[in-house]
């Protein structure tokens, strides 16, 4: 390919897109509502699997940096009960590395040569302009054609609907995000509740996920089926009322785990989860393609940044190896993506079952321990 392929998205697949398209000798260009690198947090941890990302990263040619930014000793997980009690607590490596989510884009982003991603370009509409070309137009008002666009701008996507008119709908259940932090020494008691790892304390229903990152911070996720119209009741500006009515559905639970939402250093964020139908999919539409969540958004399993990256990897490879046929490329990239995605898919909504369906924690445990 000659000219560049628009990529809609400076998340890890759409980076990984571009540095794999790179390592091939194929431009791209990658156009991103964010003002800059730093503009926002990039969350938190990430095991990245042998399955997916970990080829993605090889296909990269970024095994030897990837290296370079694991947390080690990360991989530890463990399930305690309400009341504090280790029911599961398991240090080995399950080849599943742990990295900072912000680390693993700074590698990909440096990778790239200078001006691939073009900041500050919030995509404001997409239309067909026949013949596989498509128009992009940014809140300034500028515009980009192009004969390859791919979607890889997350949950919302706006290149979507060339493809597809589904919408994501809510699951059901939503996180509330916290950080404690230095918190070895401030925070001792929870500190030691999470581990060198992963600490799910979980009942039906609801739950607290914390991850020790680097150094002492304890990052929380606070789960809790509600409905929407639950959260929509709490004014998550008032940084006190909302902690205090979040750790109210804790009441009883063991003072060092509600300390991870009431310590919390940070305003709790309030993270709604939507996915799209399981078996989402497209008729094949000359000149545009999606990636990641913009392709099959769904319940967070682990799996979602891996698939971006594979996604991202696997389409490279496809383009690389039709260069002069990007309809062959297109159909042979999402002839493997659909039942990928699908089978992801139900394996998000099998774990959440187990993480806070009605037998919670045990099946998660039998998981663990090979009897479910």
């Amino acid at each position: 390919m000659t000219t560049p392929v628009t990529i809609i998205g400076a998340g890890l697949g759409g980076l990984t897109l571009a540095r794999v398209l790179h390592v091939h000798g194929i431009p791209a260009t990658i156009y991103e509502a964010e003002a800059s690198p730093t503009a926002r947090s990039q969350g938190g941890m990430l095991d990245i699997h042998e399955d997916n990302g970990q080829p993605a990263l090889r296909a990269a040619d970024l095994m030897d940096e990837f290296r370079a930014i694991i947390l080690e000793g990360r991989e530890a997980t463990r399930v305690l009960a309400p009341d504090g009690t280790v029911l599961f607590d398991d240090d080995s490596t399950r080849g599943r590395p742990e990295v900072l989510r912000g680390e693993l884009r700074r590698i990909l982003l440096e990778s790239l040569p200078a001006g691939t991603v073009r900041w500050g370009h919030k995509v404001s509409d997409v239309r067909a302009l026949g013949r596989g070309r498509h128009e992009v137009t940014f809140a300034d008002s500028t515009t980009v054609v192009t004969n390859l666009l791919v979607g890889a701008d997350g949950a919302w996507s706006r290149v979507r609907p060339l493809l597809s008119d589904a919408t994501p709908e809510y699951i059901g259940r939503s996180f509330i995000e916290t950080y404690l932090f230095d918190g070895d020494t401030q925070h001792p008691a929870s500190a030691k509740a999470v581990g060198g790892g992963a600490l799910l304390a979980l009942a039906p229903g609801k739950g607290i996920q914390a991850h020790r990152e680097s150094g002492g911070t304890l990052h929380t996720y606070v789960a809790l089926s509600k409905p929407r119209d639950w959260f929509a009741d709490i004014d998550f500006g008032d940084s006190a009322a909302a902690t205090a009515r979040i750790a109210q559905e804790f009441d009883g639970w063991a003072p060092e785990l509600t300390a991870l939402i009431t310590d919390g250093e940070t305003a709790p964020v309030l993270r709604t989860l939507s996915a799209l139908p399981v078996e989402h999919r497209w008729d094949r539409v000359p000149g545009v393609t999606l990636i990641g969540d913009a392709a099959h958004l769904s319940a967070p399993n682990g799996e979602g940044a891996n698939l971006a990256m594979y996604d991202g990897s696997e389409l490279a490879k496809a383009i690389a190896a039709h260069p002069d046929d990007i309809e062959a490329a297109l159909t042979a990239y999402e002839r493997a993506l659909f039942p990928r995605s699908a089978a992801a898919a139900t394996d998000g909504d099998h774990l959440h079952e187990l993480l806070f369906g009605d037998d919670a924690p045990q099946g998660l445990i039998a998981m663990f321990t090979g009897h479910e």
